[in-house]
């Protein structure tokens, strides 16, 4: 029996593009936000070490996970465009979406098995469910001109947040039971390791199996791809040609370029904040006890997830009253405000309150950014391209951002230096920002 073709634009296809945020957003909030955090600063915690000896060098903890995300992001940011130029040429990027969301979804069960006896396997389970989640990421976002028309597409966008939204809570919501509460899961402590550490491990098998199950409905319905025509000449490299011809026409575009560059600089700061919040809470706060501190960290995420709604809403109100830049610079100023004031965090209702604060002006100056981009855009545009070039802008600044926290978190011995640091970047992209002559809707 064949499979129906599902039509752009139809229901089928857009649920189908839509849900794979419910498949994927599992990665984003269990395992990069919340549980691989405070399991991460566990194993530390119980063996009695800060520090372990990795390629030769010792390191403390929060800037080995730091370099480590470095390094992925690196490797991201090269694949992306390489990916782009082959599929573009072969028309297979469901092939390529397929095996990164199994690559993620296998690494993240493969975190099961992490420990510091064998560290160097749990840290490359660590940097391969980062690739796989954002270049398959990146694959399905490229679908949506595929599946989608354009009046659809800003709709589109926003289901496929909403589902990724209400599915990775759930998930969130069972593992912090199983963690909270793991005699009621048939979890019990075994061979020196806690129950709430096997069920830490557990719900690291969870997040796996959780995307790469969901995830064969968007396969089921999502097309191969798009075969372009014409001559297959350097395919591989014609993902970094696109790039090359984009940087050359910013060349010409004087304010998109100011606006790019201004958002480099403060994105490299939000991205960081965003990966290593969860880290600085683990080991910069004092919790009392180890329950206490799981219980408390993983709250603060979820107040960080629903207060983000929030504050994407009111950061949207604010473009249309006071324009794009001039939100933009006062959400930079808000942001300089929670550096500063995370510096001197100590205790829990401390952390509670900032993590309320980056939830408010997280979602927003993420949305923000990503529209004010596409008003800059010139009128005869290639958007892919733009786009493309944005993305890759966005992950380069990741990889400076979380090697520079990790470098001063390790040279000063204290990660809160590193938050003032990463201020910094907020204050020079806030005054960047001034320098950026504005549209009259923006």
């Amino acid at each position: 029996m064949t499979k129906a073709i599902a039509i752009k634009g139809s229901r089928k296809l857009l649920n189908a593009w839509a849900f794979y945020d419910w498949a994927n957003s599992v990665y984003s909030l269990v395992i990069a936000s919340a549980v691989f955090p405070i399991f991460y600063g566990a194993l530390f915690r119980e063996a009695g070490i800060e520090k372990v000896i990795v390629f030769g060098t010792e390191i403390a903890r929060a800037p080995l996970i730091s370099y480590t995300t470095s390094a992925a992001f690196v490797f991201i940011t090269i694949v992306i465009p390489l990916l782009s130029g082959v599929a573009d040429y072969l028309g297979n990027k469901k092939v390529f979406m397929k095996f990164f969301c199994y690559l993620g979804g296998a690494s993240c069960m493969g975190l099961y098995w992490f420990s510091l006896d064998n560290i160097y396997v749990g840290l490359a389970c660590y940097f391969f469910g980062l690739v796989g989640f954002w270049v398959s990421f990146a694959i399905n976002n490229s679908y949506l001109p595929d599946v989608a028309y354009e009046e659809q597409q800003d709709a589109l966008s926003a289901k496929g947040f909403s589902l990724g939204y209400i599915g990775s809570v759930i998930l969130l919501l069972l593992n912090l039971a199983m963690i909270m509460k793991p005699n009621i899961f048939g979890i019990v402590p075994e061979a020196g390791e806690s129950a709430e550490i096997i069920a830490m491990k557990y719900s690291f098998l969870t997040v796996g199996i959780w995307w790469i199950i969901f995830a064969q409905y968007t396969f089921y319905y999502l097309p191969t791809g798009n075969k372009k025509e014409g001559e297959k000449k350097n395919i591989v490299l014609n993902g970094f040609k696109e790039l090359k011809l984009v940087w050359h026409q910013l060349g010409d575009e004087v304010k998109l370029k100011r606006y790019l560059i201004a958002f480099f600089v403060y994105s490299m700061a939000v991205q960081t904040v965003m990966l290593i919040a969860t880290y600085f809470g683990e080991e910069e706060i004092n919790w009392g006890t180890d329950s206490e501190r799981t219980t408390g960290l993983i709250v603060s995420i979820l107040v960080i997830q629903i207060v983000a709604i929030f504050g994407a809403t009111l950061t949207a109100r604010a473009s249309r009253k006071y324009g794009n830049i001039n939100t933009l610079i006062i959400v930079n100023i808000l942001w300089i405000a929670i550096c500063v004031y995370a510096y001197f965090v100590i205790t829990p209702n401390d952390f509670y309150i900032a993590a309320g604060c980056v939830g408010m002006v997280m979602g927003g100056i993420q949305a923000l950014s990503r529209s004010t981009y596409s008003k800059f855009m010139p009128e005869t545009k290639d958007t892919a391209s733009f786009f493309s070039f944005y993305d890759v802008a966005e992950k380069i600044g990741i990889v400076i951002g979380t090697f520079l926290y990790g470098f001063v978190a390790q040279y000063t011995g204290s990660m809160r230096n590193a938050i003032i640091f990463l201020g910094i970047f907020f204050l020079v992209g806030m005054l960047l920002l001034t320098k950026v002559e504005k549209n009259k809707d923006a």
